[in-house]
């Protein structure tokens, strides 16, 4: 039987009032405005244009970019902004070698290349990545609904493609109904969902690039509000989905915004990049520890910026980038064909990058390990003076932290109020209309927060339900759930034989106040509190109600959160620490107290793994990595090293044996020939840990696993041989290429959340496999009676043991005393 063809499906948007003048203004935009179909993803595709060989013209409404300057001659000096303090703005630089030896001025030579002024680029945007990882629905009186996404500043988009991947309701399709699109507040069309919709078709559609700007709008509606939003218990019925999958193509050109430190972080780091940024970072072939070090603030204080968005740190070693990039090292070190410049101190400059000068390199400099950090201080400290290509940096004291103070760690000494948490936004804790998203008010916590059994948190819930004569009050609900663990529901008035009476007969029984008893394990170190107004209409509710915004539900931002019954204490190691919140390193924010330590001849995706580390816990605390010190391996004298005398970050490969080895000494775990295990405990230790309450570690079935595992990655602990009271953390994996998959590991909640123990082994085909095989100790501050009950509680072995010693001692005693006593009443000797 022969098949039918599958015809593809098009679809033309209707006309859009004021396209004439979006023409006007998108000259050149390779559909008009009038007319924007709606294609099937399996239709032809128009034939790919070569960037390489053919540079999209800049739109007319750009301004104009003034032509890039002949290196060759001397630079103009630029008025420069006021610099802080003690620092020096430079603009006419050293010129920066970029060979050994200057080429001879051949007058027959072919002219110099023309410079580019721009810089061709593409990008896809998903949904996902928008912020809506399950897609975006309208359903019931939810009919229309909006995704925000924003553009690097130094972009310009000239060509925008949109694919939308729907999945719509047979009940939806049946009702013959629209999706209206529109992207900041103007119509881009609609589309019929009729029958020929087969609810799971991705349609294209050209948007005109002058529509697309920094901060973008892309909404949605479904048309037919006028009877859908009667149809009050209808949602689960009637809907459609805009999926993840859905994307927006750019394509555009990269603009050349100068050589102007003012910029900074820009044009190495732009918040509005909704993507992962990737930034370069460059060294010399005789790096220095203190390189890394700079490196790793510079890092941490970018990785601090980019909060909730995605960055990574790639390291090339004695080359330059083939975009922007910042390089590290000392005046006269060679990178690639580049001589980094002379320098009388620290100082921090910005070039073109010999490559391609649209992009461009930061250069950070120092003479030695000293001016260096005060280089990188400088740069993240505050900002950078404007019009401005080169800043001499003068010596400063960096503040230290004090335990806890990480300034995105909620406060543990007092209550803490909603309203801190939630920001400078005072909307943030208001639910406007019937149909609307929860609430979220998210913090952080330092991980080893403690409280006995039977203590919890006071949070106290401050709320108001609009006061409608339709709302059903009986029927509407407040629900409270934190990281997704649901606590409980509040009721509009309060409950009650004596409350319902005294409502009845018009008195206030609205119940606006309610203290709820959190456990303390549902805090962990990311947290998310979340309320949903579930407000309910009343059957002879209007239509007009639903879809108003004009109602309002409101959490008082002066309900709060009280921790301040909790102690810091936990047992170490624990790798659930670490990649909740970079603990025990983040104790003290600017790893004051923390080595990071890598081979001695580190590769550069060791030293990209490591920076990615230092970016994480900037994220996690809000506060640069500014004492933090690298050390290149062991030279096995470091016992009486005060460098060692702290908690060590490691990075390592397992092909580097000799180094594993020495750091692995003394420890549960073993390297021979490139491949881990674990020890043997002996039978002393077994007793030890049979005594002592541990029965649950698992050192056979890790040692099984890991000598039947071939590639794999993942974290190693133990308390440190160097000092007791500190631990290790062993960032491995069987190669490189592995070690360079941790990165997109530590994004995964499931694999975060699936990280305990003290190791944790990570593959492409198991996932996550967790072992707790050595010995934990206590670490934090508790009063003494506590540490007693705490010790009795977790030694049970040992307090048996020492209640049945204690209780044979007082039995023999009786029973001495008994028997003299009762030999004298019978009157024997």
């Amino acid at each position: 039987m022969n098949r039918p063809r599958k015809q593809t499906v098009k679809r033309r948007l209707s006309a859009v009032p004021g396209a004439s003048l979006l023409r006007k203004i998108s000259a050149g935009v390779l559909l008009t405005f009038s007319s924007l179909p709606f294609t099937h993803a399996e239709d032809a595709a128009a034939p790919a244009v070569d960037p390489a060989t053919s540079l999209p013209a800049a739109p007319s409404w750009l301004p104009p970019v003034t032509p890039m300057p002949d290196e060759s001659a001397p630079a103009s000096a630029a008025p420069a902004a006021p610099a802080p303090a003690g620092d020096a703005p430079q603009t006419d630089t050293t010129p920066v070698n970029t060979s050994s030896t200057a080429p001879a001025t051949d007058p027959s030579a072919a002219p110099a290349p023309v410079i580019p002024l721009v810089q061709p680029v593409t990008s896809t945007i998903t949904v996902a990545e928008m912020g809506q990882t399950n897609g975006l629905t309208l359903s019931g009186g939810q009919l229309q609904s909006g995704i925000i996404f924003t553009l690097p500043a130094d972009e310009v988009v000239t060509n925008a493609h949109l694919s939308l991947a729907l999945k719509i309701s047979p009940a939806l399709i049946a009702r013959d109904t629209t999706l209206e699109l529109m992207l900041n507040g103007q119509p881009l069309g609609n589309l019929p969902l009729n029958q020929s919709s087969n609810g799971g078709d991705v349609y294209d559609l050209d948007i005109p690039s002058a529509m697309v700007v920094s901060n973008n709008n892309l909404s949605f509606r479904v048309h037919d509000s006028n009877t859908m939003t009667c149809e009050k218990d209808q949602s689960d019925k009637y809907w459609v989905t805009i999926l993840p999958t859905t994307s927006i193509g750019l394509e555009g050109q990269q603009l050349n915004i100068g050589r102007n430190l003012g910029n900074f972080p820009r044009p190495f780091f732009d918040g509005l990049q909704m993507q992962e940024s990737k930034i370069t970072m460059g060294f010399s072939a005789a790096m220095k520890p203190g390189d890394v070090s700079a490196a790793a603030m510079v890092s941490s204080y970018l990785g601090m910026l980019s909060d909730y968005r995605s960055v990574d740190f790639p390291v090339i070693l004695n080359d330059l980038p083939d975009q922007n990039g910042i390089l590290f090292g000392k005046p006269g070190d060679k990178i690639g064909s580049l001589t980094l410049p002379a320098s009388n101190g620290a100082s921090i400059q910005i070039i073109d990058n010999p490559i391609n000068p649209v992009y461009k390199l930061l250069l950070v400099l120092g003479n030695d390990d000293n001016e260096l950090r005060q280089a990188a201080y400088r740069l993240i400290s505050g900002g950078m003076p404007n019009n401005a290509e080169r800043l001499d940096v003068t010596q400063q004291t960096i503040p230290s932290s004090k335990p806890y103070d990480a300034p995105r760690w909620i406060d543990t000494s007092r209550p803490v109020t909603l309203g801190e948490l939630a920001g400078k936004d005072p909307d943030s804790l208001i639910s406007n209309g019937i149909y609307h998203d929860g609430i979220q008010v998210a913090f952080r916590a330092a991980p080893d927060l403690f409280m006995w059994d039977g203590h919890n948190i006071p949070v106290r819930i401050d709320y108001r339900f609009p006061t409608e004569n339709w709302i059903d009050e009986d029927s509407s609900r407040l629900n409270v759930s934190i990281n997704s663990n649901f606590l409980r529901s509040l009721t509009v008035n309060k409950v009650g034989l004596v409350e319902n009476i005294w409502r009845r007969l018009g008195g206030d029984s609205r119940q606006e106040r309610y203290t709820l008893q959190l456990a303390p394990y549902l805090i962990y170190g990311d947290n998310q509190l979340q309320f949903y107004f579930d407000i309910k209409p009343k059957k002879d509710a209007p239509c007009s109600i639903l879809t108003s915004d004009n109602i309002k539900s409101r959490i008082d931002p002066k309900s709060f959160i009280d921790l301040s019954g909790s102690y810091h204490f936990a047992q170490l190691p624990n790798l659930s620490y670490f990649v909740g919140a970079s603990y025990p390193y983040s104790k003290l924010a600017d790893f004051t107290d923390t080595l990071m330590l890598l081979p001695e001849v580190p590769s550069a995706d060791e030293i990209h793994t490591l920076l990615n580390l230092a970016a994480r816990a900037g994220k996690a605390t809000g506060v640069p990595v500014n004492h933090v010190q690298v050390a290149f391996g062991l030279k096995g004298d470091e016992r009486n090293n005060a460098l060692f005398d702290r908690d060590i970050l490691a990075v390592t490969t397992l092909g580097d044996t000799p180094f594993n080895q020495q750091l692995l000494a003394d420890s549960p775990f073993s390297v021979n020939a490139g491949s881990m295990g674990v020890k043997t405990p002996t039978q002393v230790q077994r007793i030890v840990a049979w005594l002592t309450g541990d029965w649950y570690r698992q050192p056979v079935d890790a040692d099984r696993y890991l000598s039947s595992t071939g590639a794999w990655r993942g974290f190693v602990s133990y308390r440190s041989r160097w000092s007791n009271d500190h631990v290790v953390v062993v960032a491995t994996g069987t190669d490189d290429q592995q070690l360079l998959k941790i990165h997109n590991d530590l994004k995964s909640p499931k694999i975060n959340a699936n990280v305990r123990g003290d190791l944790a082994i990570i593959t492409d085909e198991n996932g996550i496999r967790s072992f707790s095989v050595g010995q934990q100790f206590p670490t934090g501050q508790m009063p003494w009676y506590m540490m007693v009950l705490w010790y009795a509680s977790t030694h049970i072995v040992i307090l048996s043991l020492i209640a049945t010693l204690v209780s044979l001692l007082i039995g023999l005693s009786l029973f001495v005393v008994l028997r003299r006593h009762a030999a004298k009443r019978l009157g024997q000797k």
